[in-house]
């Protein structure tokens, strides 16, 4: 091999590790990462400062007397009103906790599977939709709370509760999923019709992935729907739960067992919502 190929060879190898290698990140894309990286701490210290200051205004109000300390309670006694309940057996903040908690997850899964399962058959049917639809707007503007009283005559005490939390969200499911499927690409509709696919087949193939992120962003909403009504069934008629430690709390004015059960129910419907987020940004990812 001649000289010249030789630094032919070494050029080459020079230019392919070169290619291999990733350029360095320019000083203003260093610049612009640092800004959003502060902007997204400086969001976050806000938060807690806001936090901080609702807590402190909240504990000195009602120690100053420029509230009634007995109906507002004070931030400093909810956690040993919270321990107190916990090592009460006759009332037990866990069990009532526990059953909020299994009444919202059910309300929920059944309101989301549900809502799918109509919104995919008004998808189906202009039919169907034809002849459902004035009714599932006015179920959907009805106040569901007048349904209080009359869940707990038609089905007692317990699944009252579980019909509250469906009747709450499931109306705003069907709406959101169908108006999501109704909004699909015609275009990839059109062209894989023109393939010979048929109605199903456009609806598992192009549908149901296209509205990932509003059966998601259904999610979402659901998770607060459904804790409300179940709050606003135990309200009515239940024996243990989260709502039912609210109204026996308010009915004999001990306030820090009403701020508790709110507390909870902060940590629960944020629980719920952070786990919603790790199942978006999973399946979002998938997606890419």
């Amino acid at each position: 091999m001649s000289a010249l190929d030789n630094h032919a060879s070494e050029a080459g190898g020079m230019t392919e590790n070169a290619a291999r290698t990733p350029a360095a990140p320019s000083q203003m894309y260093v610049a612009f990462l640092r800004r959003v990286r502060l902007r997204r701490h400086l969001i976050v210290v806000c938060q807690i400062l806001l936090l901080v200051l609702f807590l402190a205004a909240w504990e000195i109000a009602p120690r100053a007397h420029w509230v009634n300390p007995m109906l507002t309670s004070y931030p400093s006694a909810i956690w040993p009103a919270f321990v107190e309940m916990l090592g009460n057996p006759d009332n037990n903040i866990l069990h009532h906790t526990w059953v909020t908690l299994v009444e919202t997850v059910v309300g929920f899964t059944i309101s989301m599977v549900f809502g799918i399962v109509v919104a995919v058959m008004l998808w189906w049917s202009e039919f169907f939709y034809r002849v459902i639809d004035p009714f599932l707007v006015v179920a959907n503007a009805l106040p569901k709370i007048a349904l209080v009283p009359i869940f707990y005559i038609w089905l007692g005490d317990v699944a009252s509760i579980y019909a509250m939390a469906v009747a709450i969200a499931i109306f705003i499911t069907i709406l959101m999923i169908f108006s999501g499927f109704r909004e699909s690409d015609v275009n990839k509709i059109k062209l894989i019709r023109t393939f010979g696919a048929s109605r199903t087949q456009i609806l598992r193939r192009v549908v149901l992935p296209a509205n990932v992120p509003v059966m998601i962003a259904a999610l979402k909403i659901n998770v607060g729907l459904a804790l409300v009504g179940v709050i606003v069934g135990e309200f009515q008629a239940a024996k243990a739960g989260l709502g039912y430690v609210i109204i026996y709390g308010s009915q004999i004015f001990a306030m820090n067992l009403v701020m508790v059960s709110i507390t909870i129910l902060a940590a629960i419907s944020t629980a719920m919502y952070l786990i919603i987020l790790v199942i978006e940004n999973r399946v979002m990812r998938h997606r890419q």
